[in-house]
């Protein structure tokens, strides 16, 4: 599944952007730490498809600035909203993960937890990749996720490599690398079995560094399958 990360300011953009998303993307992430006037009720209503709901902490590249627990608690909204993926990250306090995992248990687990790690500046070696791995499914989520920034193209190699390790061990992941040089992962990382390859709705909207567009990589996949 190719997911289309959406990046506005405004919920007037947002809404914009979802009508036209839905039409290029098998699901939207709707990155909520970027939009000022955010209206949660309002966005998640208004999906004509599956959502991812993203509010990525100030610390890990994101833009919400409030508390941890004004953040978990959009988090935990958007599960009573009934949106089908809600992204946590591995760094979270244990007690506020919980508390996004109840929300999905008191609504009969209709979302999917997606529990995240990111790395903007390198990429670890296998062995750490592994045990970062171990944390991520330890938190209790459906779906982990690893992205690191590939300074090397061999960098690449150890990243996609968690995905064989993962799918063995019967649990979802999503794994690729950021940057120029990570470019090839995300390509790749489908073809391996990632569960997501996430990618931008149009030029000079990319979430990350080296993300494409979808219409670029369902072409190249196209080519590949």
């Amino acid at each position: 599944m190719i997911c289309a990360s959406l990046v506005a300011e405004t919920m007037e953009t947002a809404l914009e952007k979802m009508t036209t998303g839905f039409r290029h993307a098998d699901l939207l992430e709707l990155r909520i730490d970027l939009i000022a006037d955010l209206d949660l009720p309002v966005l998640v209503k208004a999906k004509t498809g599956p959502v991812l709901i993203t509010n990525r902490r100030w610390e890990e590249g994101g833009g919400f600035r409030g508390t941890e627990e004004e953040r978990i608690f959009l988090l935990c909204e958007a599960v009573r909203f009934k949106a089908e993926y809600v992204d946590i990250e591995a760094a979270t306090d244990d007690g506020l993960a919980r508390q996004v995992l109840g929300a999905v248990a008191g609504q009969g687990s209709h979302t999917r937890i997606i529990v995240s790690f990111h790395d903007f500046n390198a990429t670890p070696t296998g062995g750490a990749l592994r045990r970062i791995w171990g944390s991520c499914r330890e938190k209790g989520g459906d779906i982990v996720k690893i992205v690191t920034h590939a300074r090397h193209s061999e960098d690449n190699l150890r990243v996609l490599s968690l995905i064989p390790y993962s799918r063995k061990k019967g649990q979802d992941i999503i794994a690729f690398c950021m940057g120029e040089q990570g470019r090839i992962s995300r390509i790749m990382a489908p073809l391996l079995g990632s569960y997501l390859a996430f990618a931008s709705l149009d030029k000079g909207e990319e979430a990350a560094p080296g993300q494409m567009t979808v219409e670029e990589m369902k072409q190249i996949l196209r080519i590949l399958v």
